[in-house]
């Protein structure tokens, strides 16, 4: 009993010491890098949407194009910053621009994590599968930098 007694206070405090309580209210961010797109995100509190051009590799050297927007749920905040690095998840739209996706419908699903960096500079990594019809299922890691602003 002793030793549980042990490991549940260990446990609660190493939780303590990287849980953030809340996600600030409001972020706006400028996506500069693939993830989830070149563009622009909107979030307000756990729930953010977002809009850009996405460009992948499923081959190595042949680029697909796609315009993106969808909705990002993000949860478990780590760290005692001001505004919290954290994990999230995404389901989006992809609309082909080039390749064997031209004109075709696909979605995207992705989990990663968002390290806040510096001020308002994040990096993210994930991976994320996209599923369109008479296609296999491409899966690829998902890296991004962005700037945001809270308020």
């Amino acid at each position: 009993m002793k030793k549980m007694t042990i490991v549940l206070l260990l446990t609660f405090s190493i939780i303590n010491a990287f849980a953030q309580k809340e996600f600030s209210k409001n972020e706006f961010s400028i996506n500069g890098f693939r993830n989830p797109s070149v563009g622009a995100e909107y979030r307000y509190r756990h729930i953010s949407i977002h809009a850009g051009y996405y460009l992948t590799n499923f081959e190595s050297g042949i680029t697909t194009k796609f315009i993106r927007t969808g909705l990002t749920y993000w949860f478990l905040p780590v760290g005692r910053k001001e505004h919290p690095s954290s994990f999230y998840s995404s389901i989006s739209y992809a609309r082909g621009l080039s390749k064997d996706y031209k004109n075709q419908n696909a979605a995207i699903g992705e989990v990663g994590f968002r390290w806040m960096a510096y001020r308002g500079i994040n990096l993210r990594i994930g991976a994320a599968a996209l599923s369109a019809k008479g296609k296999d299922v491409q899966i690829n890691p998902t890296p991004g930098i962005s700037y945001s602003f809270f308020f």
